[in-house]
């Protein structure tokens, strides 16, 4: 899709890397929604399909910015949004065309969801052979159970890992196999429009939580399908490495992370320690992470006569990795602090929300932030008149016409199928 021929409908301006390409979002709650917004962020045109009753997400409050959940808010940024009931014989005929129209589609139905309404791989492609489709499932698309994070979290053995050495497993703070599988279905789709622009072929991406927990464990799966070893709990400490970890000082925990021994060195000296250099238990890596016990109490010892804050400066001015613990709000102001503006204004007009800037800086293309997330329903009258328009391709079929409701009016039949991939996990 050229973006002249957008521009007639959309008013995104075509700076990112991937402006002209539709992206049409099918996915709901956390994992396809955050793929699709790292697309929108770079300049694709997404549209975001949603039920009568909208996306979970939108309910999933407290915290709320207004009216609206800030958990919806962070993962649905410069996306246009189109309300449609699937088992709508009228409203299943624009999906359909929107998804013939599609550079992309995402989706995150249970395996075999979509068959029924004309909208799963095979079908699209028969329409749309140079479609890039990206499904996002639980756990492959052999195995039609539901996806959560929470659940991928306990199954993977995750949480087998979180918590202290004695005590009970805990989950993660955020729903981090989501996040994880999100970047993974946006790495494959960019791979796969890679391939479709040296090739002209369209094709299909798989991505599951469960394999992405399986990546996203990296040296303690390693462990166990490289070495035999099952990794345990060992609640801050780092199975390889010693000092990696939070240690108490004389008043609060400073996070000390020692990944060689020329760190090691630089803390020793800091703390007033340099026997430990001259002492074969400690002064290297291997001997030093089996002889921790030993070191911790002196390491106490050492640490107990200031604060965290003191180490902090002391130990970051000797070039010391280390940290204290701060609150989301306390990184937050971290990160302004450093000039990493973490915090950017999306939108224009009477819908300006903040939120969390992209990680990625483009020198030039950069992301942009023109469209703040999308009312439910809100750009269902543009969204039709693009598909009633002819295509590049040819002309587009007739869709159904009217502005579709949205309030008490609507009708409340919407798609019942289990999202694979959705997460109630908040934030701790």
């Amino acid at each position: 899709m050229s973006t002249e021929d957008l521009a007639e409908f959309f008013d995104r301006p075509g700076t990112g890397p991937l402006s002209g390409i539709v992206v049409a979002d099918f996915s709901r709650v956390l994992a396809g929604p955050y793929a699709t917004m790292m697309l929108a962020d770079l300049g694709a045109t997404v549209i975001k399909v949603e039920g009568p009753g909208g996306d979970d997400t939108r309910s999933w409050q407290p915290p709320v910015r207004g009216e609206d959940a800030t958990y919806y808010l962070s993962i649905n940024r410069n996306k246009y949004d189109i309300v449609l009931d699937l088992t709508d014989a009228d409203d299943r005929g624009v999906a359909q065309e929107l998804a013939r129209r599609a550079d992309v589609v995402v989706e995150n139905f249970k395996p075999g969801g979509l068959t029924k309404y004309g909208l799963d791989y095979d079908a699209v492609k028969e329409a749309n052979p140079e479609v890039v489709y990206a499904s996002v499932t639980g756990f492959g698309p052999q195995n039609p159970q539901p996806g959560y994070d929470l659940l991928v979290q306990g199954l993977s053995g995750f949480m087998s890992l979180t918590g202290a050495a004695d005590g009970e497993p805990y989950r993660a703070g955020v729903a981090i196999f989501d996040v994880m599988t999100g970047l993974h279905t946006t790495i494959g789709i960019l791979a796969a429009l890679q391939h479709r622009g040296k090739t002209g072929e369209g094709q299909k991406v798989d991505t599951n939580l469960l394999s992405s927990a399986m990546s996203g464990l990296v040296n303690q799966s390693s462990a166990y399908v490289a070495g035999g070893a099952v990794p345990h709990r060992m609640g801050n400490e780092h199975p390889s490495l010693y000092p990696y970890q939070p240690m108490p000082t004389k008043e609060g925990d400073l996070i000390i992370a020692c990944g060689n021994d020329r760190q090691f060195a630089m803390l020793a000296n800091t703390v007033g320690r340099p026997e430990w250099l001259e002492d074969e238990r400690f002064a290297r890596a291997v001997p030093r992470n089996s002889h921790r016990k030993e070191l911790e109490p002196l390491l106490i010892e050492a640490l107990s006569h200031k604060d965290a804050q003191e180490w902090f400066a002391l130990l970051t001015d000797a070039g010391m990795p280390c940290a204290p613990i701060n609150s989301i709000e306390q990184g937050v102001q971290l990160a302004e602090s450093m000039g990493l503006a973490p915090a950017v204004d999306t939108g224009t007009g009477d819908r300006v929300i903040p939120t969390v800037r992209n990680p990625i800086s483009l020198s030039k293309s950069p992301v942009g932030y023109d469209l703040a997330p999308p009312a439910l329903g809100q750009d269902s009258d543009l969204v039709r008149r693009w598909l009633a328009s002819p295509s590049s391709t040819g002309t587009a079929a007739e869709v159904g016409a009217g502005t579709q409701a949205t309030g008490a009016s609507a009708t409340r039949t919407q798609v019942t199928e289990a999202s694979a991939t959705g997460t109630p996990v908040t934030e701790d």
